[in-house]
């Protein structure tokens, strides 16, 4: 059973309000976090597109994912996805691929592009599951020890 299947759930776009929640999550799941000034200037950017996931909890949303990227022409690179650490593994970031995707295709988007930590092992299955494939590897290009997986598909 999925988080979904029991909560809840939206994706609307982030607002400078969600960002002390996005923080928390970033700060606790990326190698190289954003800074509030990166996300700040992101969700500002006109090509972006920056989009919080929230779940109802003690009667209240609270972000539990959020997903950042650009679609300019027919392409979108992913620059950011993460999930809370305590609701990993049961679909949200899953969720949020699936929004992307849709959203993107909307949009007539025909090549994605993300770079990932091979480490991250999670989220390179994941994108695998959407059909994207190797091409190529960035060496060490994380905090200069771990090298980036480069992902592309096209539909």
């Amino acid at each position: 059973m999925t988080i979904m299947a029991f909560r809840e759930f939206a994706i609307t776009r982030m607002e400078i309000q969600d960002l002390e929640e996005v923080l928390s999550i970033e700060t606790a799941s990326s190698l190289t976090p954003w800074s509030k000034q990166m996300f700040i200037e992101e969700m500002a950017h006109p090509q972006a597109s920056c989009f919080v996931m929230t779940a109802k909890e003690a009667g209240e949303d609270r972000v539990i994912g959020f997903i950042c990227f650009r679609n300019i022409g027919e392409e979108s690179e992913l620059f950011n996805i993460c999930v809370r650490p305590d609701h990993r593994r049961v679909g949200v970031g899953r969720e949020l691929m699936q929004f992307y995707t849709t959203f993107s295709l909307q949009k007539g988007i025909k090549t994605f592009h993300l770079e990932v930590s091979l480490a991250n092992r999670s989220a390179v299955q994941l994108y695998y599951h959407f059909s994207y494939q190797s091409v190529g590897v960035r060496p060490k290009f994380y905090r200069g020890e771990f090298d980036a997986l480069r992902m592309m598909k096209r539909v």
